[in-house]
């Protein structure tokens, strides 16, 4: 089978989930969230990561966590671009997470934190 790796930019409150799951599931989409995106880049999750979930006003702490899917994912659920053409989003819509969810290939994997804008730490 052929997998393709996603990216998950997060904060430490969807992090603590995802631990909770065994790093095998992503939680619920809450009522105001009716699409989960994972981004098909590196580099776009660590924008996101390092930008905007490590500042200050969203707890301090950005992570990028990676994870494997088949490749046929991207054809069931649509790519969409969010701005330049290196922010890619895989559009799930949440009530269709349980069964992404159970396509995960493999463990959930923390690959980068950031506090304060800062990397601290580089996992795999």
């Amino acid at each position: 089978m052929s997998v393709v790796t996603l990216f998950r930019p997060t904060g430490d409150n969807e992090l603590k989930l995802i631990a909770d799951a065994n790093w095998r599931a992503f939680p619920p989409r809450l009522p105001e969230q009716p699409i989960f995106y994972p981004v098909m880049n590196f580099d776009y999750a660590e924008q996101i990561a390092q930008n905007w979930n490590s500042q200050p006003r969203w707890g301090g702490v950005g992570h990028v966590l990676a994870f494997d899917l088949p490749e046929e994912v991207i054809t069931r659920w649509p790519v969409q671009v969010a701005g330049g053409r290196t922010h890619e989003e895989l559009w799930v819509p949440a009530e269709e997470l349980e069964d992404f969810n159970a396509m995960i290939v493999g463990p959930i994997r923390r690959i980068a934190t950031y506090r304060d804008g800062v990397r601290v730490e580089e996992l795999s």
